[in-house]
């Protein structure tokens, strides 16, 4: 017999709604003036294939069952905030349509609820309601506020540098036009405590010692906005449940790519997946060493702990949800945290199955020449995406510039960052898959199979937006392979791949993205993206042709509903 085992607390669901409203009533009137024709509306829908996230919760004990509630319904809390940072307006937009007579508004709070947001976050943030662009700063910022004069503000104030470059800051304009840096746990507070007093209630019915410190951790961490002893305690999580929640990834941002969303994650472990892959852990300072930069430039200091796990995805929510869905996450991201104990790389094997199934197996069906095509397989795609989680825990992290200065490479390449992080971690993810080959955690003869596959996934990023990080990132791998003919057009119009080539052009591009980094190199990154990151006549032909398949997948959670 089913059992739903997420019946929603209703009374904390009621009060974290209403304190919305509160901040709604805040914020300024916002008025649906224009919207999208149906026909796209529906049309966005339709690249979306829907699909239901399963997961076995047969193992699990009775305690991490009700567990699982309060954190689905934290995770809810999340969804709020982040529709929060996305724009401030966004509640009062989607109160509209909610209470809207009109039964084609039902299609367009639908396509809003899946962007978090009015704007179309498969095509390049286009508006669907309204005609109003997104705020490149989303609302971390003022809308009104330049680079320019933020970066002045700073320069006239360095004592408050800290404070307005803090990944978990707001930035908000005083009456009298003076520019204010706001915490979380200030600018949120109703919201975070609601979460931070459902984290408790977890923690006391949990029977794992490890996930009750971490939760317990986590709920007072929400609530100061310093994570080190969370993060540090989630990296010791032993138990069933894989639950990471909080802000993290600074892509919303993309003024400077300073400030974290909200997210949220909440699995149950699959052990027997995850102890294959364990083999992989062993091999971090290998890798390390092997990189294709002077020694001067690894980094031997960060921890040697790096746990991997597979996991079954239960729930979602906020910044991990909007858009495009996420197959894999490495965290943390403070380098302090990475320094004493390395990262954590979980790999959602449901999500990752099925984008497989309803995405890439259309995608190189469609654009692959015959013989790499034979050779694609889920295990290659799949291992490759967990090489791409294990490098980004490779290179230089933090910095010290000329002057002394002590940094780190994302706030030297500012808003460049995502796009030549994500490019690093999938040239690195191939070039250490590899190499795992040679050191026998991979069998070799999977060799054409990690190639091929390589080149196969390479479309299904392209077609989020090559302004968007992963596909930006992959825009400048593929230009760059066809330059150097790694990747070329046979005579059928198919994609097909050089394997001695593609393995040099790996290595060669490898070192030039992780010589950025190693420098801090804002100008170097800026040159490279500009050469690279480009929607060639070719790149659009193949685009073009796969208009009618499935862009990404449309995840329902029936064990949360």
């Amino acid at each position: 017999m089913k059992i739903n085992i997420f019946k929603l607390n209703y009374l904390i669901i009621f009060l974290t709604f209403f304190a919305v409203i509160l901040i709604m009533m805040n914020c300024g009137e916002a008025v649906i003036k224009q919207k999208a024709d149906l026909s796209y509306v529906k049309g966005e829908l339709d690249k979306l294939a829907p699909v239901e996230l399963k997961s076995d919760l047969s193992g699990l004990k009775p305690s991490d069952t009700q567990v699982l509630t309060r954190l689905v319904e934290a995770g809810r809390i999340i969804d709020e905030l982040f529709l929060l940072q996305v724009s401030n307006e966004n509640p009062q937009i989607r109160g509209q349509l909610q209470n809207s007579a009109d039964p084609n508004d039902a299609t367009y709070l639908e396509l809003y609820n899946i962007m978090f947001g009015p704007w179309n976050r498969l095509e390049k943030d286009k508006p669907f309601i309204n005609t109003k662009e997104k705020p490149l700063g989303a609302g971390f910022y003022p809308e009104d506020m330049t680079k320019e004069e933020f970066q002045e503000f700073i320069k006239t104030h360095p004592s408050e540098k800290e404070a307005y470059e803090n990944t978990f800051s707001v930035i908000r304009r005083e009456p009298n036009g003076k520019l204010k840096a706001v915490p979380y746990y200030e600018e949120y507070a109703a919201l975070v405590s609601g979460i931070s007093r459902l984290l408790n209630e977890a923690a006391a019915l949990t029977e794992d010692a490890t996930l009750k410190k971490y939760l317990k951790l986590r709920a007072r961490d929400l609530l100061t906005d310093d994570y080190f002893d969370s993060d540090m305690a989630w990296m010791d999580l032993a138990g069933d449940l894989e639950i990471v929640i909080g802000p993290y990834e600074v892509y919303e941002d993309q003024l400077f790519s300073y400030k974290a969303a909200y997210e949220a994650f909440i699995c149950i472990v699959d052990h027997a997946e995850s102890k294959k892959l364990a083999d992989v852990a062993k091999y971090l300072d290998d890798m390390e060493d092997h990189l294709p930069i002077p020694d001067k430039y690894k980094n031997f200091n960060r921890g040697s702990s790096s746990p991997i796990k597979v996991v079954q995805e239960v729930f979602s929510a906020g910044d991990t949800k909007a858009g495009v869905q996420t197959t894999a996450f490495n965290l943390p991201n403070d380098e302090r945290v990475r320094e004493a104990k390395g990262s954590k790389k979980v790999m959602l094997k449901n999500v990752a199955q099925a984008k497989y199934d309803k995405c890439w197996i259309p995608i190189v069906n469609t654009i692959l020449a015959e013989r790499p095509l034979k050779y694609v397989s889920f295990d290659a795609y799949f291992n490759h995406v967990l090489m791409h989680e294990v490098s980004h825990g490779l290179g230089p992290g933090s910095l010290t510039l000329e002057d002394g200065t002590k940094t780190t490479v994302s706030l030297e390449l500012k808003e460049l960052y995502p796009t030549i992080e994500e490019c690093k971690a999938d040239v690195l993810g191939i070039y250490n898959f590899l190499f795992m080959m040679e050191k026998g955690v991979f069998p070799k003869t999977m060799r054409h199979s990690a190639l091929a596959s390589y080149l196969g996934g390479m479309y299904r990023s392209i077609r989020f937006g090559i302004d968007s990080a992963h596909g930006g990132g992959v825009a400048i791998q593929f230009n760059y392979f066809m330059e150097k003919g790694a990747f070329y057009q046979d005579e059928d119009g198919k994609l097909n791949l050089n394997k001695q080539k593609l393995e040099q052009a790996i290595k060669d591009l490898a070192e030039k993205l992780l010589i950025i980094q190693a420098h801090g190199d804002y100008d170097a990154a800026a040159s490279l993206v500009e050469q690279y990151r480009v929607m060639t006549p070719i790149m659009a032909d193949y685009v073009d042709q796969l208009k009618h398949l499935p862009v990404d997948i449309l995840p329902s959670f029936p064990l949360a509903m």
